[in-house]
């Protein structure tokens, strides 16, 4: 048996014997990136260099990411999928490509980890009018004697990233899966249809960044290519431990045993909605428990959380799970996850203050809900009716948050049914408005470089000093996210600024603009960063060499902060700053939004 945290150092000293810098753990919240609510993949806190800039620890990178993804949600519950996951992965900025990235995928699974050839195959691109087939890669995996029946070639929607923006790097794929029952694919049709079963796991994608997407739509080569590889930790010890699903995985298995125990149902759907209770409420303590603190609400970070929280408890009502009942499956899941990220267990009372807060808000809810379907209920069998029009079914789901499954449920126990179709024809017409809207919100693509998001992050870090000086020196970030309309800053303080703080903060931020202070870099070590006053949360996310940038003009030092850019060059470019806005986001945290030119 192989543990979570064996996994982990394996992987971690693989990389490190060749020339790889280990990278330290980032937040769920991604740091001045506005295109993605969380932490998705191990790229993200790389993403300016990938795009070129010059990395403190060099062209060779490793780590472990907790990630965050919520696309698949609907998927959760079945073997693999899963909302909050650790994610291995090692980087080259311009150095490797596509053999030895292969090369050293093949070796560390068949000799660190000792998976025999013949127990996992591969895809490639197949290619398409953009770009040509990826033979290299093909190749590559023929060399180290992975048969050709088990190399298959699939279209972009497979393999293929990028890029996330409308424009940017992007390039095809090769994944690697694991055979969790000794089958023989006979062809790519087989294979697909076997993946789909479950019966073949993604454990390792090798993402080949060697293209530019161009705004009309035309694919370059880059000028530098990178690889960005992602290994998923629980996926992978489970099936290297037998098993055919990843809750069977050392940091999922004592969370589930947990919610199981307070079932009362022992029906066939039990193991799902345990899941899905499992998943969700891991996630919950992750972001609950995150360094940067997000709470439940009703946008954003805080919705997602929100629907994590209120998704479990409708879960947990299906299998007989009633009262409170959150905090007894977050004391699993921190005693679990407390020790590879000792913030969750300092935040606990934070973690169950929350989530008792939402049980709270949401049972009267459910309550309330029950009542409205028992009216409606009550006209149908006056009306001697014995179906649930869709509409009300969804006004349910959208306004109550009751699942569909316990409305139908609800009306079966009174004789009656519900017009599921028609739901399902709303809830697609809603999902698609979702859909467009989020890709609407998200457009401008992964960290956004354009001159206004520049120019707004340059103002966050005089913002974040401002507030040091006018206002009180023990303020520190909490979390950030910049648009090209506004920058918006969260801080721990706990209490609202007054007319009068707002104005000196404005003044300061000026008077740096004013100045005309220059903006430069360099790159120290972290004890020289400390012994410069530069900001930043060492003890979370940097280590060894770090990028440090300063705002002065001649003697006068406006700002010095550990950050990876983009930044202006001069602070002329930002001609005035203006607070827009002012409110609170939690108990002693508060968040500014501000705007420039």
């Amino acid at each position: 048996m192989i543990s979570s945290a064996e996994l982990k150092k394996l992987y971690l000293d693989f990389f490190q014997e060749r020339g790889h810098k280990l990278l330290p753990n980032a937040s769920l919240i991604p740091e001045h990136d506005p295109s993605v609510l969380f932490t998705t993949a191990g790229m993200h806190p790389l993403v300016p260099f990938l795009l070129g800039e010059e990395h403190p620890l060099g062209k060779r990178l490793c780590g472990v990411q907790r990630c965050i993804r919520t696309g698949d949600i609907e998927e959760v519950g079945d073997a693999w999928h899963l909302s909050f996951f650790e994610m291995l992965g090692n980087w080259s900025l311009g150095d490797y490509f596509k053999d030895e990235a292969i090369s050293m995928s093949f070796e560390f699974l068949t000799k660190a980890l000792k998976i025999p050839a013949e127990r996992f195959s591969v895809t490639c691109f197949a290619g398409d009018d953009d770009a040509p087939r990826d033979e290299e890669s093909m190749r590559a995996w023929e060399k180290h004697g992975v048969a050709k029946n088990r190399i298959h070639l699939l279209p972009k929607h497979d393999n293929w990233w990028g890029p996330a923006g409308q424009t940017g790097p992007c390039g095809p794929d090769t994944e690697m899966f694991y055979h969790t029952k000794d089958v023989q694919e006979k062809g790519t049709d087989e294979f697909t249809m076997l993946s789909s079963a479950g019966e073949f796991c993604e454990i390792w994608n090798d993402v080949l960044m060697q293209y530019d997407k161009t705004a009309d739509g035309r694919f370059e080569p880059l000028k530098q290519k990178n690889v960005d590889t992602g290994m998923g930790v629980e996926r992978t010890v489970a099936v290297l431990n037998g098993a055919d699903n990843a809750y069977e995985c050392d940091t999922l298995k004592p969370i589930l045993d947990k919610v199981i125990s307070m079932a009362a149902k022992g029906t066939a759907e039990t193991n799902r909605n345990a899941r899905i209770i499992t998943d969700h409420l891991r996630a919950a303590v992750m972001l609950l428990g995150d360094e940067k603190g997000v709470v439940p609400s009703n946008v954003d970070r805080g919705y997602v959380l929100r629907r994590f929280i209120r998704r479990s408890i409708r879960h947990a009502r299906l299998i007989g799970i009633t009262g409170k009942f959150c905090n007894e499956i977050a004391k699993a899941a921190i005693d679990v996850m407390g020790g590879p990220y000792p913030e969750v267990r300092n935040n606990s009372q934070r973690i169950f203050d929350e989530l008792e807060k939402e049980e709270e808000k949401f049972s009267a809810t459910l309550d309330n809900g029950t009542r409205l379907l028992e009216r409606k209920l009550q006209l149908l069998e006056k009306s001697k009716q014995k179906v649930l029009d869709a509409q009300s079914a969804f006004d349910l789901f959208q306004s109550f948050g009751f699942p569909l499954e316990i409305t139908v449920e609800m009306c079966k126990e009174k004789g009656f049914s519900v017009d599921e179709k028609g739901f399902d024809s709303l809830m697609k017409a809603h999902q698609e408005l979702s859909r467009k809207g989020a890709e609407q919100k998200f457009k401008g693509g992964l960290a956004d470089d354009s001159e206004e998001t520049t120019k707004l992050h340059t103002a966050t870090h005089l913002l974040n000093e401002a507030l040091r000086r006018v206002v009180d020196p023990s303020i520190r970030q909490m979390g950030s996210n910049i648009t090209k309309e506004r920058l918006r800053f969260d801080f721990n303080y706990d209490k609202k600024l007054t007319d009068e703080q707002v104005k000196k903060v404005e003044d300061w931020v000026n008077d740096a603009i004013k100045a005309e202070a220059d903006v430069s870099f360099e790159i120290m070590s972290i004890d020289d960063a400390k012994r410069l006053g530069a900001q930043g949360v060492f003890e979370a996310r940097y280590e060894k060499a770090v990028k440090v940038y300063t705002v002065a003009k001649g003697d006068k030092v406006y700002s010095r902060e550990v950050c990876g850019g983009p930044h202006v060059k001069n602070t002329r470019e930002l001609k005035h700053f203006r607070i827009t806005k002012q409110e609170a986001v939690s108990a002693g945290v508060r968040r500014i939004k501000a705007v420039v030119g």
